[in-house]
C-alpha cells in the first residue's frame, strides 16, 4: 500500500471527497498489483459510483493524456507512487434549450 504518498495534481473536489478518492485508491492498491491498472480503475469507479452516485469515470496508468468534460466539483488527478489516477464524473448531455435551435422560417408559396 502506498497510502500517505499521494500527490494531488489538480482537483475541484471538496476536501472530504478528495480524501474518499485517496482512501479508495489506497484500498485498491491493497487488493491489486500496480500492474493491474484496469482492475484498479474498475475498483475505484465502482466504489465512487456506490458512494457518490453513478456516472464516474476512472483512468489509471503511468503515461496518458486526457481532455475531459466533467461535472463541477467532481474531478481529481493525482499520483500514488508511479501510478497516475484520473477520476471524474462525466457531464451528461443536456436537453437543448428552447431558443438553442430556433425554428426555421418557412415561406408560403401561393
Amino acid at each position: 500500500m502506498l497510502e500517505g504518498k499521494a500527490v494531488i495534481g489538480e482537483t475541484d473536489m471538496l476536501e472530504t471527497m478528495q480524501q474518499d478518492a485517496l482512501h479508495i485508491a489506497a484500498k485498491a492498491l491493497d487488493f491489486f498489483d500496480v500492474n493491474e491498472a484496469t482492475e484498479i480503475a474498475r475498483f475505484i469507479k465502482k466504489e465512487f459510483d456506490s458512494q457518490h452516485g453513478s456516472g464516474w469515470q476512472c483512468i489509471v496508468g503511468t503515461n496518458f493524456g486526457s481532455f475531459v468534460t466533467h461535472c463541477y466539483g467532481c474531478f481529481i488527478y493525482f499520483c500514488i507512487g508511479s501510478l497516475t489516477i484520473l477520476l471524474f464524473k462525466g457531464l451528461s448531455e443536456q436537453e437543448p434549450e428552447a431558443d438553442e435551435f430556433p425554428a426555421l422560417e418557412s415561406e408560403t408559396i401561393a
